[in-house]
């Protein structure tokens, strides 16, 4: 296993445009820094949240260089480099492995479905091709209509530079059994906020976040009180933040969070089509449950 530590709070960050719909470089340096600064250990380029299938791979590329030059020393950088071809993920790993990356995360092929052993015939020959390089599965069925098993995970496990996995079943007896399945070292992190202490208390490490572009410092005290043995104090947090889990979600990620981080005064611009941004209803939703936790007045 890799001995890299990518900490507890990993945030999908998502990917700011201006106002013609092109990356705005400048802006994603600016969220990248305030993401360190409230609690980010590793910041997630370009998943889902960051709006991964409408990018090229050029933008791609220049925005995992731009953000590794911003955080340096500060975080880790993780590159979203996975596809549902096989070839094309590992072209685009080895791109990131050479950008000195910190690792990547390789999602379930999306809809061509393949078996298991097609999964693990996949994210092996990606780990090869770049066996340096720190992987973090990615499983996500809901969207990708694909579902890597425990025993297929056990498997992968064994492979040294894969070192973990992005749990986004919903499942709980799916991650105790990923839990029984594989050392302790091979690190599960929920992918999504709400479960984020449930799954903790089944043995994962921490959380691929949305929410921690608005909480990052009190999904940080929620997880660390946790493993001090604070649970009530972590139940306290986790409660307090449930609307929020759950609001960010009231239409396809990451438009609420677009215009959740404009009402917090941090503007990210528009989402790409076929996204469409958020309406009225939405954004006074999102507003009322803001005030409600205190994060603005």
């Amino acid at each position: 296993m890799s001995e890299i530590d990518f900490g507890r709070l990993l945030t999908a960050m998502i990917t700011p445009f201006d106002i013609e719909g092109n990356v705005d470089y400048a802006k994603a340096e600016q969220l990248a820094i305030h993401l360190v600064e409230t609690g980010t250990d590793t910041i997630v380029v370009c998943g889902t949240t960051g709006e991964s299938p409408t990018l090229s791979w050029d933008e791609e590329y220049k925005l995992f260089s731009v953000l590794q030059q911003t955080i340096a020393g500060k975080a880790k950088i993780m590159a979203g480099t996975g596809s549902n071809s096989t070839s094309e993920a590992i072209s685009a790993t080895i791109k990131a492995a050479h950008l000195g990356l910190d690792g990547t995360l390789q999602v379930t092929p999306y809809y061509n479905k393949p078996p298991q052993e097609g999964l693990y015939q996949h994210f092996r020959a990606i780990a090869e091709a770049a066996p340096e390089l720190p992987i973090l599965l990615y499983n996500v069925p809901s969207r990708t209509g694909c579902k890597l098993e425990p025993e297929t995970v056990a498997k992968l496990a064994e492979i040294s530079n894969i070192i973990g996995i992005k749990e986004a079943t919903g499942d709980l007896d799916q991650a105790s059994q990923i839990r029984a399945l594989t050392p302790a070292e091979f690190s599960i992190y929920s992918g999504d906020d709400s479960l984020t202490l449930p799954l903790m208390a089944v043995g994962a490490k921490g959380v691929v976040s949305v929410a921690s572009h608005l909480v990052g410092t009190q999904l940080q005290a929620m997880m660390q009180s946790f493993v001090a043995g604070k649970v009530q104090e972590a139940l306290q947090i986790h409660i307090q933040l449930f609307p929020l889990f759950k609001a960010l979600f009231l239409t396809s990620n990451p438009i609420p969070l677009k215009v959740a981080l404009r009402l917090l005064g941090l503007d990210t611009g528009v989402v790409r089509s076929p996204l469409v941004a958020g309406n009225a209803e939405l954004e006074a939703k999102l507003k009322v449950v803001l005030q409600e936790i205190g994060i603005i007045a």
